[in-house]
């Protein structure tokens, strides 16, 4: 009986020890960013090839500065500035043997103007997650749109990356490349 009483005391005791330690689901880690170095550069010193893929790509654009940023091999320019209309806008260039090509153009929106899609699969990744700042980012390749959702306290790198192709919302696993 002695043993009898020992196994049902232990078994209840690991019972209650799982029901205390039912955390719920985990948010998914933050993507970790890719070592980049980044040389600032002033408007008046951007190359010309990369000025001239920028007004190319948006007429108009009033270019304001730019950063070189290598990682991974890959060298880009990111070039920001506004548009005639005043509105912000961010063109990020990548070098490739043919010259520098736009791949992405970015601007800041507001959570609430986020498409509702969008909204939903990052509520389904990381529920009660609001983030402080999204980064809309226009893929030129294909016109996917990655949504770089940042949490409070974490400006370098995205909390969440949504991509939205052919009106099809996920939660991106790993860092986009641009």
């Amino acid at each position: 009986m002695t043993r009898t009483l020992f196994v049902s005391a232990v078994a209840t005791g690991v019972i209650s020890i799982a029901a205390c330690n039912q955390a719920g689901p985990e948010a998914p880690a933050a993507p970790a960013a890719p070592a980049t170095a980044i040389t600032p550069t002033k408007a008046g010193h951007i190359p010309g090839a990369v000025r001239a893929a920028v007004l190319t790509a948006r007429p108009g654009m009033i270019i304001a500065e730019a950063e070189l940023k290598e990682r991974e091999g890959r060298r880009y320019y990111d070039v920001e500035g506004r548009m005639p209309d005043g509105s912000e806008i961010e063109l990020d260039l990548l070098e490739t043997p043919a010259g520098w090509k736009v791949v992405e153009i970015q601007r800041d929106l507001p959570w609430t103007a986020v498409p509702a899609g969008v909204r939903a699969a990052a509520e389904g990744a990381r529920a009660g997650f609001i983030p402080v700042r999204v980064i809309e980012s226009t893929q030129a390749e294909d016109g996917a749109v990655i949504y770089e959702l940042f949490a409070d306290g974490q400006p370098a790198t995205p909390a969440l990356e949504v991509r939205v192709h052919d009106g099809r919302a996920e939660v991106l696993k790993e860092v986009w490349p641009h």
